[in-house]
């Protein structure tokens, strides 16, 4: 099956999105992780209300195989966290680009965008 890589959507190499929309970015992680993943047992995530930098630790998706670390592509203030996700972890699978977003960040800084990577250069990186 061919994985989606949303053309609307900035990437990060270690495989979170950002999808902005004015100073809000929503962030989750690319189909291309979750498939790496396999069967999602756990996801941990912050509070609403939480700040973070750029780089920082915001999480965890856990699987049968392995348990991976969330990092914040932007700094900002968490203003909303998807419940259904940490409710359902499995619903992450079936909709990563959509319903399974994780956070909803209002972006500090504008210049935090500038390392992210177009889809076409995620995909590249991700299918050599």
């Amino acid at each position: 099956m061919a994985l989606e890589y949303p053309e609307d959507l900035q990437y990060l190499d270690s495989h979170e999105y950002i999808r902005l929309e004015n100073t809000v970015a929503t962030i989750g992680i690319t189909a291309f992780a979750v498939e790496q993943l396999g069967d999602i047992v756990y996801v941990g995530l912050p509070e609403e209300g939480t700040t973070l930098a750029k780089g920082d630790s915001f999480g965890t998706v856990e699987s049968v195989k392995a348990v991976e670390e969330l990092y914040a592509p932007v700094g900002g203030q968490v203003i909303a966290v998807n419940s259904a996700v940490i409710e359902n972890p499995e619903s992450l699978a079936a909709d990563p680009y959509g319903e399974g977003w994780l956070l909803k960040i209002a972006l500090t800084d504008p210049d935090d965008l500038e390392d992210t990577l177009t889809a076409a250069a995620y995909r590249a990186l991700v299918e050599g």
